[in-house]
């Protein structure tokens, strides 16, 4: 495991921030395109805790060989829905789909006081650059 993101966060920014600090972190670097699922995630995470599940209650973000955990708690009992088969553009529901598809591993968990659902999303990692093998600096084998 390397590194955990645990501060408090109230607002989807301050999660986006913690990850974005834990993944930039990270040597060998995460790609961009895994930074930008990752946060992506993490946003509707957060926002769906607030919005739907009755407040964000906790927050913790870590990296696991390669892959993201982050975990989201709120206030809720109620299992996150799709918009599938409900009125057309009714209220949420559409976010739910796209965390499923870019993460790897969805868990719900019932806590005494909701939910947490926990996703693990795949990391990818940036090929060393010239500047890089020049400067002598490399990713750990």
């Amino acid at each position: 495991m390397t590194g955990a993101q645990q501060a408090p966060v109230n607002k989807a920014a301050e999660a986006r921030d913690q990850v974005q600090e834990l993944l930039s972190a990270h040597r060998p670097a995460i790609n961009e395109i895994s930074m930008i699922d990752a946060l992506l995630v993490t946003s509707e995470l957060v926002t769906n805790a607030q919005r739907h599940g009755d407040g964000l209650s906790g927050f913790s973000a870590r990296i696991v060989a390669d892959r993201l955990e982050v975990t989201v708690a709120d206030r809720s009992f109620r299992q996150p829905a799709t918009a599938v088969g409900r009125e057309k553009f009714s209220v949420g529901g559409y976010g739910w789909p796209m965390i499923q598809q870019l993460t790897a591993c969805v868990v719900i968990i019932p806590t005494s006081g909701g939910k947490a659902i926990t996703v693990t999303i795949p990391l990818t990692f940036t090929a060393p650059g010239p500047s890089d093998v020049l400067s002598g600096v490399m990713p750990p084998l």
